[in-house]
C-alpha cells in the first residue's frame, strides 16, 4: 500500500518514511500539500497521514479538500495536548489521530489497523447487505443509502456505522467499537468514536443512533 506522509518536518519525515519502507509500505512524502501532486498521485494514494500544522494550506484546509474528492482513510498528526485539534480534525472527516511526537511503530499499526477495516472480510452475498430501518448498507461496494438517497461516509464512519447496524437493538459500548473499528484500545477522554457518531447523526439523520450513557450506542430497530 502506497502511503502518503503531509509533514513539514524533514526530520520526522525521514523517520516515519524509514521505518514505514521496512515495515513493508511504500510512502511519498509532502513537505507542503501540492494540489498538481496530489492530482497525480491520488489513485495511488491508499492512505494519508497529515499533519495538522503545515504551513501555507494549513492540515484542516488539506483534510476538507481531500474530503471533497476522496475516500481514502486519514489519520491526522496533532500537537500533544491539542485536544481541539483532534475533535476538529475528526469532526471534518479525520479516521484518526495520533499526537505528536509519535512512535514509528504505533503509527504503522494504526495504519494497518484502519487498513483491514476498510478492505473487510470477504463477504458472501447473504451478509454482503444490511437494511434496518430504512438505512441499507453494502458491505460489498461500502455504499450506504436512506430510502433514495446516497450518504457519503468516511472509511471509519462506515464500519462504525456497519457494526452497530449488524448488531441493532443491542448497545455497542465505545471500548468495542475503539478496539474492533479503529483497532486500538480507549484512553481515557478519547472522544474519537464519539465525534463519528455525531458526523453518522447529520449524514443519516437523528434518531436512528442513540446514546446510553455511561455505556455506549444502540442502532435503533424502527418498522
Amino acid at each position: 500500500m502506497k502511503v502518503l506522509l503531509i509533514d513539514d518536518d524533514s526530520e520526522l519525515c525521514d523517520l516515519l518514511e524509514t521505518y514505514l519502507v521496512q515495515d513493508g509500505f511504500d510512502v511519498e512524502v509532502m513537505n507542503r500539500f501540492d494540489e498538481n501532486r496530489w492530482a497525480k498521485l491520488a489513485d495511488e494514494i491508499g492512505f494519508v497521514v497529515l499533519d495538522v500544522g503545515l504551513p501555507g494550506k494549513n492540515g484542516f484546509e488539506v483534510l476538507r479538500y481531500l474530503r471533497g474528492t476522496s475516500k481514502v482513510p486519514i489519520l491526522m498528526l496533532t500537537a500533544r495536548g491539542e485536544d481541539v485539534d483532534r475533535i476538529i480534525g475528526l469532526e471534518m472527516g479525520a479516521d484518526d489521530y495520533l499526537p505528536k511526537p509519535c512512535n514509528p511503530r504505533e503509527l504503522s499499526a494504526r495504519i494497518r489497523a484502519i487498513q483491514r477495516r476498510v478492505d473487510g472480510p470477504q463477504t458472501t452475498t447473504k451478509d454482503r447487505y444490511l437494511s434496518v430501518s430504512g438505512v441499507d448498507l453494502d458491505a460489498g461496494t461500502r455504499s450506504v443509502k436512506r430510502g433514495s438517497s446516497s450518504i457519503q461516509l468516511t472509511s471509519t464512519e462506515f464500519n462504525v456505522l456497519e457494526r452497530l447496524m449488524q448488531r441493532a437493538g443491542d448497545v455497542v459500548s465505545k471500548e468495542e467499537l475503539t478496539r474492533d473499528v479503529l483497532g486500538r484500545r480507549m484512553s481515557s477522554y478519547d472522544r474519537a468514536v464519539d465525534m463519528h457518531i455525531s458526523s453518522i447523526r447529520r449524514k443519516i439523520g437523528e434518531g436512528l443512533v442513540c446514546t446510553v450513557r455511561g455505556v455506549g450506542y444502540q442502532f435503533l430497530l424502527r418498522k
